[in-house]
């Protein structure tokens, strides 16, 4: 088996940090501080379609802030 295909075999979770953006952790890592568990865990193909299912706005939240404020 090669280097490739253990990583396509290696189980994720999804993560989420306080600006709403999006990232893959392996299940068996402890959460990085700052991150938070989105409650998606499957092989990296999975949780990258989630990712690019819910991440719509790739732009941080505290811009999307600012910018609805200026609106306002």
């Amino acid at each position: 088996m090669s280097n490739d295909d253990e990583i396509e075999q290696l189980v994720y979770r999804v993560v989420f940090n306080h600006e709403e953006q999006y990232s893959i952790w392996p299940v068996d890592k402890e959460i990085p501080v700052g991150w938070t568990d989105a409650g998606k865990q499957g092989y990296k193909n999975e949780c990258l379609t989630y990712i690019s299912e819910v991440w719509i706005d790739m732009r941080p939240k505290s811009l999307r802030d600012a910018m609805a404020r200026q609106r306002s």
